[in-house]
This record gives structure tokens, sequence and C-alpha cells, in this order.
């Protein structure tokens, strides 16, 4: 954000792909795990349970949903620089090196990319609206506890 209005740098990335990847890497992190945490923390309360179904599944949904948030943005930074780089280069008699079908042709891998980093957020959206029905429905899952070592010993 601060690095966007040093003006080398909002030169480069100004109305190209790194913006919207900024912005969407706040609205997909920040706006869109905080909205999933509420959800989990209500779901239970609202249908009157104990717990959710399944927490193991809370998990894969965060690790799908943090994968794919980070692909989708940085594969939107890494086009949106080279989309900035190609926009400013001019050939030896001062015009545009590329032209804008160029850019937009060179961006398209890296819309396929996106597409990847979307598709885990929706998988990750897909698994938290099974688990949040499954908690309506009244069923909960067995599950052993995740293992994990004492983070300190007593003396």
């Amino acid at each position: 954000g601060p690095m966007m209005s040093i003006k080398a740098v909002n030169g480069l990335s100004h109305y190209t792909d790194w913006t919207i990847g900024h912005v969407h890497s706040g609205a997909l992190g920040w706006v869109g795990m905080v909205s999933f945490g509420a959800i989990y923390f209500l779901a239970p309360r609202m249908w009157n349970r104990t717990r959710l179904y399944s927490v193991r599944l809370v998990s894969t949904h965060f690790w799908l949903a943090t994968i794919g948030i980070v692909i989708y943005t940085a594969s939107m930074w890494v086009s949106g620089i080279m989309q900035g780089l190609m926009w400013r280069s001019y050939d030896a008699l001062g015009f545009l090196e590329y032209s804008f079908a160029e850019t937009v042709a060179a961006m398209h891998p890296f819309y396929l990319i996106r597409t990847i980093g979307g598709g885990f957020f929706v998988a990750g959206s897909l698994v938290m609206a099974y688990n949040v029905y499954r908690t309506a429905r009244g069923h909960l899952r067995e599950e052993k506890p995740y293992e994990s070592e004492p983070i300190a010993v007593p003396a």
C-alpha cells in the first residue's frame, strides 16, 4: 500500500493488474478470512450445537483458501509488473514496442494461474459450506485431536 504512493512505483503499477491484485489480497485475505472466522464462530451457536461438525474441515478450508489467495494475488502482482514494463517500453523511434493486444496475450498464462488460485479459494468455501450444513443438521464427526509436541515442559 504505502509503496504504491511512491511516484516511481505508482508510475509502473497504476492501471495494471498489480493494483487489482493488491485490492484482492485485502478483500480475500482480510475480509474473506475474518468473515469465514465469524461464520465458524456463529454457526454452532445459531443452531444451538455444542461445536462445529468438523474442526479438521476448518483446517482444510483455511489451507485451501490461503494457498488460493497466494496463487491468485501473486499471479496478478507478477502480471501487473510485466504489464507496466510492457506499457513503458519504447523502440528506437519512440513508439510503443508492444501493442495493447500483445500485452493482453502475454498476460494470458497469468490469468490461467489466477483461475487456479480462485479455484482453490472456492473449493475451500465449498468445504466451509459443507461443514456449516452438517453442523446445522446436528451431525458431529468423531475426530481425534491433532497430535502435537508440548510447547513447554515443566521443570
